[in-house]
């Protein structure tokens, strides 16, 4: 019973106070170590391919092992002083873990600068939640990023560290954070982190691989509850999740664009450089701005699914 309450109690305080600047949070110190990291091993290497390799796979399996060590260390100590401390350890950093809260506020800034119809605000905007150039995005590009980022970030963001806090407590959370961060700040197909990033990115794919599929069949079931299209929602989902170039992010995409009857991804900017990208879904319409807050809904009812799941595995465990 813990457990559950704990689960539930940490989604409550995401979804109440989401991110707080005036809180450490652990996602801005493994930020920081991993640039410190990063210029203190590529130092160490060759300067060759398969020493930027090595170099990357060092961080990439020591980041996520110091976290969970040190966490686990942590949690330990405190339940053995005194066990409603460590637990309110636990519902803290599980707190951080997860995100949607945040995830909801800059979504809707872009929603609130499409309508506006502030393309340079909206560029801006969208820019702080994605990866890609978003000087050359219009209109219906931002939309688009935004849907596509919103999907995304339900199972790296949400869902990933919820299902990993319900197996090994904020320890595993956290450690599946500090895979997900890497990825995000060094798991690129480009010149700089091509070989650097490698290990990264790899070890992301694979401890989101279950987490991404199953959190597409929650969006699934969540947009049949909101009204929207569930079966076609589970018909894009089998013939386009694997059209992405990531084996996980495809997973939500394709259920989102299903769900709403839009087409997402296609040709992408990145680094100055254009991503041929197919598109998912069909072009049953074109994208518009209330797609953000139909994407959102989704979001949200996925997650209170996503909770009751979380919790059904604590039993189970």
């Amino acid at each position: 019973m813990n457990g559950i309450l704990v689960v539930i109690a940490i989604f409550i305080l995401d979804l109440i106070l989401g991110d707080p600047e005036v809180i450490p949070h652990p996602v801005r110190l493994m930020g920081r170590v991993i640039e410190e990291a990063e210029g203190l091993l590529r130092s160490k290497f060759p300067k060759t391919e398969d020493g930027a390799f090595k170099a990357g796979l060092v961080l990439a399996i020591a980041l996520p092992l110091v976290t969970f060590a040190a966490t686990g260390l942590v949690i330990l100590i405190t339940y053995s002083i005194w066990k409603p401390l460590g637990i309110a350890i636990q519902i803290f950093w599980g707190w951080q873990a997860i995100a949607m809260r945040d995830m909801l506020k800059e979504s809707d800034s872009v929603h609130e600068k499409v309508t506006e119809g502030d393309l340079s605000g909206a560029r801006a905007a969208v820019g702080r939640i994605v990866g890609r150039d978003t000087q050359k995005l219009g209109m219906d590009g931002v939309i688009r990023a935004t849907v596509e980022t919103v999907a995304e970030s339900f199972s790296d963001g949400f869902f990933a560290p919820l299902f990993y806090f319900a197996i090994g407590g904020a320890p595993l959370a956290l450690a599946n954070k500090a895979i997900n961060t890497m990825d995000s700040m060094i798991g690129y197909k480009n010149e700089e982190y091509m070989y650097f990033g490698r290990a990264a990115a790899k070890l992301d794919d694979v401890a989101n691989f279950i987490p991404a599929r199953i959190s597409a069949f929650l969006m699934m079931a969540a947009a049949g509850l909101c009204g929207f299209d569930e079966k076609a929602a589970y018909r894009i989902w089998k013939r386009d999740r694997k059209l992405s170039t990531s084996p996980n992010s495809g997973q939500t995409e394709s259920a989102m664009a299903g769900a709403l009857h839009v087409r997402l991804l296609g040709p992408t900017w990145y680094f100055g450089q254009l991503s041929d990208k197919p598109w998912i879904g069909d072009d049953i319409r074109p994208v518009e701005a209330y797609d953000i807050k139909r994407a959102n809904k989704i979001f949200v009812i996925s997650g209170i699914i996503g909770v009751a799941v979380a919790c059904i595995i604590v039993i189970i465990l």
